[in-house]
């Protein structure tokens, strides 16, 4: 029986729309943001694998600085603080409120497990209207170890006293539900963007277009 949801935050709560508006201001490239993104996370995982941990924001920022670099721009301390701000802003999909609410009304703990800072987490929920949604959030300074490594997802199924194959792992991102299910969760797709899931992955063991679908796929589990 499922007793918890994991949910990723960037991306599969939070939609990217502010921090796309930033980027356009500097960029004609419709691409550069998941550009950045891409090499952010590239960074994160190249800083795990090698047993190192440096904090998403200083990671952030130094992918920020080499994009602009490479495309010849001046970045200032003004811009670079601009740009990174508008992560702590991100509004929330339409369907996760109801989404949320809805889990809650099931008995289902619902837990956020961020990249991110704890602050940043804390400040991210909340200006987006949910963390009252929330039961619990969780950030990877905790461990100093980036998702999709594995040692996040069972860090905080211990903290919650979950086994963890009564926890359900929600994102957008193939690479993070990979981890997750290396880790030994249930693992659950919701599709934000026109990508092809990764063949060489573990597969989710439920994905939907939407996230009041997958929930429903979640509670029938």
């Amino acid at each position: 029986m499922k007793k918890a949801i994991f949910f990723d935050m960037n991306e599969t709560l939070l939609n990217l729309s502010l921090l796309k508006k930033q980027f356009e201001k500097h960029f004609e490239d419709a691409f550069v943001l998941k550009y950045w993104f891409t090499k952010l996370l590239h960074a994160s995982t190249v800083v795990g694998a090698m047993g190192d941990y440096t904090n998403f924001g200083a990671l952030s920022g130094a992918t920020l600085e080499t994009l602009f670099v490479e495309s010849g721009k001046e970045l200032t301390a003004e811009t670079k603080n601009e740009i990174l701000s508008a992560f702590r802003h991100l509004p929330a999909y339409e369907d996760v409120v109801v989404s949320l609410k809805r889990l809650k009304a099931e008995g289902l703990k619902t837990i956020a497990v961020s990249n991110s800072s704890l602050a940043m987490v804390k400040e991210q929920l909340t200006n987006a209207g949910i963390l009252d949604l929330f039961d619990a959030y969780y950030s990877i300074d905790a461990v100093k170890r980036y998702k999709p490594f594995q040692e996040i997802y069972l860090y905080v199924a211990k903290q919650e006293r979950l086994a963890v194959d009564e926890v359900v792992m929600v994102a957008t991102h193939d690479w993070d539900l990979y981890g997750a299910k290396k880790a030994g969760l249930t693992t659950a797709y919701v599709v934000r963007k026109k990508e092809i899931y990764n063949p060489y992955y573990l597969q989710p063991d439920v994905q939907a277009s939407d996230l009041i679908q997958l929930t429903d796929k979640i509670l029938a589990l």
